[in-house]
């Protein structure tokens, strides 16, 4: 969901790069590896930055808020996961039944953790869970990386370990993590006179002045001849950092860190603390208009017996590299909560797909595969073919950032909702699927069954929804996104490449007027993105007809308006 930002999606969209902030400083995303030519490289594994073990290939479900927003209930939901183990969805691939916004209440408990709301969900999730589950379905949730989630209710930025662990022990086994009401890090650092260390009764154990402090980078000490101590400043933007050292104690424990700063600005000042190079504190100061030019800021820190080291740095250059560490952060608590809940109980882990939805401001194709199993590449989708076309345009050029473990997620499928045409929901489908995009659906799938809960095999979208040859390309193991070809602006032919040397061809009418268009498969012999090895004649498969057909070279179709035509091809045996 989206309100607002659009300011911040100009900027994000005309950003060149983006340094992703991770725990031992700040590293560039990580680059693609090139393919060779004429031959389609394979992710595995040990590629893939978020090993989790899930989404190996693009996940596929149903997600309540398209259809119905902030009326849901576990009723609903139970009424869903029914819909999809009878209508033959579930046997197509679709496994999670995911809760969108609204499904908690506007308060948390005495713990801190999440409740769900008392009228709509009075069992809780955790029994919902063990229903869904004994469909031999899969429930997700959804929270968001802010303040709030974009119906304002609880959200989970502060709260990431908590949240997370709750997750884990109600067995929830995907998560879309949103951006509504987001807080990003500042990226000013406070500028530091010195550091005292004191024990927990306020008996005061030694104090390090900024003079002492190791300074690297563009860290400097600046003298201010209005007030007799010097100070550090430089630490913003990545830029620099200070590291205090001959900090002794006499025991190991809990001690009062106060930082003595030297006050500036109408704006939030950040840093981040890392005592003895693994615990990591954040440390905030205000804007302020006071009246008094230094200040105090205090954290509880844990200290070893003996020597101990302080250091102070701001990682954040930009608020992308804010959004990309925040989303990592959820990740870690993520697969660190199944983990623990796991190895406690006794039983196998239930891994949590992790979905990211910072509608693509703050370009997560760099950095979405080291953060979690798939990222929103664009902004919010709408059951319009406007909408559904603007999308594809966004998520078609970044086939690159896509693989096994880590997916291009264009929103959404919208097919059966809105005034959408057979057409256009074909062609909605057909597009999703040759990009390897996540399938989940956003219509209401009960219409599906008739008045004896059987499926309705006669209708038109749920014949769409589980065309199994459309969905393998989608879920083809070589998990590779299909690249624009060639386009004429009208049509585009797009090309895919598949397991088993072959591939997936579609041809995409864009516009509201009659179409022919042609490919030699010559000219694609060769390129990075079709693995087909030369032969004398080709088979043609036709995914929406099941027609076949042979042929030498050229294949060309005629298109009628919004439309798409896709074929398997492989070399004739």
């Amino acid at each position: 969901m989206l309100k607002g930002f659009i300011k911040s999606a100009a900027a994000a969209v005309a950003a060149t790069g983006i340094t992703v902030a991770l725990k031992n400083g700040t590293v560039s995303a990580p680059a693609v590896a090139a393919r060779a030519a004429n031959a389609v490289k394979v992710t595995t594994k040990s590629e893939v930055g978020y090993d989790n073990g899930v989404a190996l290939t693009p996940p596929m479900g149903w997600s309540s808020w398209n259809t119905f927003r902030n009326h849901i209930s576990e009723e609903l939901i139970l009424q869903i996961a029914t819909a999809m183990k009878n209508s033959g969805l579930a046997d197509a691939g679709y496994q999670y039944v995911n809760l969108d916004d609204c499904w908690q209440s506007s308060k948390r408990d005495e713990n801190g953790r999440f409740i769900a709301d008392y009228t709509t969900f009075p069992r809780g999730i955790k029994p919902l869970v063990d229903d869904v589950n004994a469909m031999g379905l899969k429930l997700g949730i959804y929270s968001s990386n802010g303040t709030y989630t974009c119906e304002d209710l609880p959200a989970s930025l502060g709260h990431e370990a908590v949240d997370a662990a709750t997750f884990a022990e109600w067995g929830i086994e995907y998560f879309k993590y949103d951006f509504c009401h987001n807080k990003p890090f500042p990226t000013s650092a406070p500028n530091i006179e010195r550091i005292i260390i004191s024990k927990a009764d306020g008996t005061d154990i030694c104090t390090v002045f900024a003079a002492e402090a190791k300074l690297e980078g563009h860290a400097r000490i600046v003298s201010d001849s209005r007030h007799p101590a010097s100070y550090i400043t430089g630490l913003s933007g990545n830029i620099g950092t200070a590291t205090f050292s001959g900090i002794n104690v006499e025991e190991d424990g809990e001690y009062i860190l106060s930082i003595i700063i030297r006050k500036r600005g109408n704006f939030e000042k950040y840093a981040k603390v890392i005592v003895n190079k693994t615990n990591e504190y954040d440390l905030y100061a205000p804007s302020t208009k006071a009246a008094t030019s230094d200040g105090k800021l205090q954290l509880t820190v844990n200290l070893k017996q003996g020597e101990n080291t302080i250091k102070f740095f701001n990682p954040y250059s930009s608020r992308m590299d804010a959004a990309a560490s925040q989303y990592i952060k959820m990740g870690e608590e993520l697969k660190k909560a199944t983990k623990e809940f796991a190895e406690r109980m006794g039983t196998e882990e239930k891994p949590i797909c992790y979905s990211i939805c910072e509608w693509g401001f703050n370009r997560p194709w760099h950095w979405g595969k080291q953060a979690g199993n798939l990222w929103r590449t664009t902004l919010d989708i709408s059951a319009n073919w406007k909408s559904v076309l603007a999308i594809y345009e966004q998520n078609v050029r970044l086939a690159k950032y896509a693989g096994p473990g880590g997916w291009n997620d264009p929103d959404m499928l919208e097919v059966g909702n809105g005034d959408l045409t057979m057409n256009e929901n074909r062609a909605h489908f057909s597009v999703w699927c040759m990009m390897a995009a996540p399938l989940i659906l956003g219509n209401d799938i009960r219409r599906f069954l008739d008045e004896n809960g059987n499926a309705r095999k006669d209708d038109e979208v749920l014949k769409i929804l589980t065309n199994k040859e459309l969905i393998a390309i989608d879920q083809d193991e070589l998990g590779v996104q299909c690249r624009r070809h060639k386009t004429n602006l009208q049509v585009d032919v797009l090309v895919k490449p598949l397991a088993n040397n072959g591939i997936a061809v579609c041809f995409f009418n864009k516009f509201g007027e009659e179409a022919d268009e042609s490919v030699s498969i010559k000219e694609l012999l060769g390129k990075e993105y079709c693995n087909l090895p030369e032969a004398d004649e080709y088979v043609c498969r036709d995914l929406w007809t099941g027609e076949e057909f042979e042929i030498e070279d050229e294949i060309g179709v005629s298109l009628e308006p919004h439309s798409v035509k896709v074929f398997r091809i492989k070399a004739d045996d």
